[in-house]
């Protein structure tokens, strides 16, 4: 593993000075070089504290941080050979993009030639070539986010790290941006660790995704096991939309559960082999995965609540057995939308579906 941390605590001492504050509880993780990792989770869930530890502006309580077999925990910043991308750009107003560029290089004083040269290659990377002498001022932010991105990139770090560095952009240059600096990091091949809040950065831009809440790690997964197969309710409420569905199980056979919910027995895949017979459990149905009005096989029955056109979708909120659905309907096909007070049938997708211990 090249980037790693051991049972790393994060204690920070309360506010007035009494008591503790635990911001990072017992985090273990590897990350393999040239991988691309986000920490996901709400705010307070010690995400960016951990970011942090691994950058070397926060020291652990206790545990360690190894960087190529190298235990790093007490060098500095400037010595553990990582760059960091700030929220903020963190760009200098009073110099050119290129002295922006060139300003750590410049520190190491390293010959004028190589400069030259590493900061024309970075730029041409992000796609800044001929901007070199223009001042932040003249950029658009999506520009400047670039500058920012290619000054940590030319001191040729062995890890990239990245704080959130997309939230001060409008969405449509947020998308833009997450492809952008995705394709860059698969073009240098660089070990990234990437801080978000925003569930869509983590799916879109990640080897794998490491999903916090409150300092510890719930779940560490590529982006479709996170989606697809949560662990528990956390990961899976705060990953994408769900309807979580109280169930009974009342069979098991060749790896599915008969799961008795929404007035109906449900054949539904299982994840594990601990489930038995009149167990409570949580079923996870996510919006997309079903089907209004199929033309064969449905599984329930139920009225329509509200009804919302989107465009590409109609979001439908179904009353079934005493539980309110949301579901999303996105045939092309479609010409109608299916009014308040409509009777309803509805096919779940059965490989669609899982379940977690209640």
């Amino acid at each position: 593993m090249y980037l790693v941390l051991e049972d790393v605590y994060k204690v920070f001492a309360g506010r007035g000075g009494v008591g503790e504050v635990t911001a990072v509880n017992n985090v273990s993780l590897h990350i393999e070089k040239g991988e691309f990792v986000t920490l996901l989770g709400p705010s307070g869930c010690g995400k960016t504290t951990t970011l942090r530890m691994i950058a070397g502006f926060e020291f652990p309580t206790s545990g360690n941080i190894r960087l190529d077999g190298t235990i790093i925990n007490d060098l500095p910043p400037h010595k553990r050979d990582m760059s960091m991308v700030f929220q903020s750009y963190a760009i200098f107003p009073h110099l050119t993009v290129f002295e922006n560029v060139a300003y750590g290089l410049r520190v190491k004083r390293l010959p004028k030639a190589e400069i030259d040269e590493r900061v024309a290659r970075v730029l041409g990377l992000v796609e800044l070539e001929g901007f070199g002498s223009r001042t932040p001022e003249q950029l658009s932010g999506g520009q400047q986010q670039r500058v920012a991105l290619a000054r940590a990139l030319v001191m040729e770090p062995k890890v990239l790290l990245m704080d959130e560095p997309l939230s001060n952009l409008d969405a449509k240059l947020r998308e833009q941006m997450r492809y952008e600096i995705r394709r860059i990091q698969k073009q240098i091949g660089i070990t990234s660790v990437y801080v978000t809040h925003d569930q869509t950065e983590a799916m879109t831009m990640s080897d794998r995704i490491v999903v916090m809440n409150e300092g510890r790690i719930e779940q560490v997964g590529s982006p479709t096991d996170i989606y697809r197969h949560p662990n528990n309710r956390f990961v899976a409420d705060f990953i994408g939309r769900a309807n979580f569905v109280q169930g009974v199980v009342r069979g098991i056979e060749n790896g599915r559960l008969a799961v008795a919910a929404l007035g109906e027995t449900l054949s539904v895949p299982a994840a594990t082999a601990h489930y038995t017979i009149g167990q409570q459990v949580t079923l996870v149905i996510r919006p997309e995965m079903a089907v209004i009005n199929p033309d064969a096989g449905a599984h329930v029955t139920g009225t329509v609540k509200q009804s919302a056109y989107l465009g590409s979708i109609v979001e439908y909120s179904v009353a079934v057995d005493g539980q309110v659905l949301s579901l999303v309907e996105h045939d092309p096909r479609r010409t109608t939308i299916h009014n308040p007070g409509e009777t309803v049938h509805v096919r779940f997708w059965d490989e669609c579906l899982y379940v977690i211990p209640d």
